[in-house]
């Protein structure tokens, strides 16, 4: 057996967070299981982790665990099967004129300078915004992850970053930020069917998009990435959802 093989089947470790406020819903408490952070993962089982409805933030691969609540789920799409609506088609339209430039996962001050800017536009007064090249690494990047920067450019002009995970059955959306002065633009839809588009030409079944949360306002988008799944009593689920009357 290879040795990358024999990390591949090691058991892991797994431990939980004590009660804390929830970020997404305000009247809830929330907990977090995680796994053993001390533990070097291998990208194959990140793949299985996933698979299990579990997402990372830099190296710490986590998952609600809350004792009274179950309203975050993991969700994917269904990348061979996807379909845009028409709001989706729309976006896809005012944005013909942007492309890809794919980039190694190392720092890039242009890349940070853009990241501070969507933060401190986006979600002013938060940690994140304050964020340094240090932290700002260690948030999108793990040093097991297949991660790729994908710029989306007009032209040679930088307008965002769509920060992704290349798995063995799909990619994973890790986070995708842009120059607040292209709202217009919808470049976050954009990035999302993109990642889709990425997906079916290497042939890879799922986009995961990360946890979704009907009751959340910021979180109730993924949904309209369809046919989706959650993954709900151990075992992904097709998303049941009112029609899209835009479809």
């Amino acid at each position: 057996m290879s040795r990358d093989a024999s990390q591949d089947q090691q058991l892991l470790w797994l431990y939980s967070t004590g009660e804390h406020e929830c970020s997404y819903l305000p009247d809830r408490r929330a907990r977090t299981v995680f796994v053993d952070p001390r533990h070097a993962l291998t990208a194959t089982q990140y793949g299985t982790l996933a698979r299990q409805g579990m997402r990372r933030s830099g190296s710490y691969v986590y998952q609600p665990n809350c004792a009274a609540c179950q309203a975050c789920k993991s969700l994917r799409v269904d990348a061979m099967a996807f379909r845009p609506n028409r709001s989706q088609r729309r976006c896809l339209k005012r944005n013909d004129d942007l492309r890809i430039v794919s980039r190694s996962p190392v720092f890039n001050e242009a890349h940070f300078r853009l990241y501070r800017e969507y933060l401190q536009r986006r979600h002013p007064g938060s940690s994140m915004a304050d964020a340094d090249p240090e932290r700002y690494m260690e948030f999108l990047v793990a040093d097991w992850s297949q991660t790729r920067f994908n710029e989306i450019r007009r032209g040679e002009t930088l307008l965002g970053v769509a920060v992704t995970d290349y798995l063995p059955d799909g990619l994973s959306a890790v986070y995708t930020f842009f120059d607040p002065e292209e709202e217009a633009r919808s470049l976050g839809t954009w990035a999302i069917l993109w990642q889709i588009s990425e997906a079916r030409a290497a042939g890879l079944a799922h986009v995961y998009l990360g946890y979704w949360i009907e009751e959340s306002p910021r979180m109730r988008y993924k949904a309209s990435f369809r046919p989706c799944e959650i993954h709900l009593g151990g075992r992904w689920q097709v998303l049941r959802y009112p029609s899209d009357s835009e479809r």
